[in-house]
């Protein structure tokens, strides 16, 4: 593994975050549903970027996760009050880290990590400061600054230049794979952290490491 790497740069859904911790909340409001939905409202919130950022309709990442839980809920032929909704996007500052994230962040502590997400600041912001190493990370950075969402080059061009490296001194870390074809195509270091036993997207894209968690990337230092 290269030691030349200066900045470890993170996605933040599926990768810091569980996002699927949301379906206890899901469940106490819907039950027999918390799985179901949740799986909904990760797959149509993914989808519903890819397809505003192709149709040049931006709306904030906020935005886009409320209309996918209200799909989510629609298909599971739920009612969605404004508190149920509003309840249930609470849940979505307050996602649980996965168990490795902090220790894995403490030893990395001499370098620069920053967070880079197509999440938007009202949701980054406070998912961040409530956990317990958000004050770890150097730098904390949206696609919402450039209205961009990856894995357009743009945004991890955005990146790029306010972390003020080389690509090449850049390792990014995702647990999707999409997110680590685009970093790869831009010419970012990729760790792909395939949590799912996924296969690699066929796109001629692949990553540098390939690890179960978090921990596989201390091989970087």
């Amino acid at each position: 593994m290269s030691k030349s790497i200066k900045a470890f740069v993170f996605d933040v859904y599926g990768t810091l975050f569980d996002v699927h911790s949301v379906k206890e909340a899901v469940e106490t409001l819907y039950p027999g549903k918390g799985e179901s939905i949740s799986q909904t409202w990760r797959k149509k919130q993914v989808e519903y970027s890819f397809l505003r950022q192709l149709m040049g309709t931006y709306r904030s990442f906020w935005e886009i996760t409320k209309d996918a839980l209200r799909y989510a809920l629609k298909e599971n032929e739920r009612s969605i009050p404004s508190e149920i909704e509003e309840f249930l996007m609470e849940a979505y500052l307050h996602l649980t880290p996965f168990p490795e994230v902090h220790e894995v962040l403490l030893q990395l502590r001499n370098k620069t990590l920053a967070v880079f997400s197509n999440g938007s600041h009202d949701m980054l912001d406070p998912l961040i400061d409530h956990s317990p190493f958000g004050e770890l990370f150097d730098d904390v950075i949206s696609v919402d600054e450039v209205k961009q969402y990856k894995p357009t080059p743009a945004a991890y061009d955005h990146a790029l230049h306010t972390l003020k490296v080389s690509r090449k001194e850049v390792l990014f870390i995702s647990s999707n794979g999409w997110d680590i074809s685009g970093a790869k195509n831009f010419g970012f270091r990729t760790a792909w952290i395939n949590r799912n036993k996924l296969p690699i997207e066929e796109l001629e894209l692949y990553p540098d490491a390939i690890y179960e968690d978090l921990t596989g990337i201390l091989e970087w230092i």
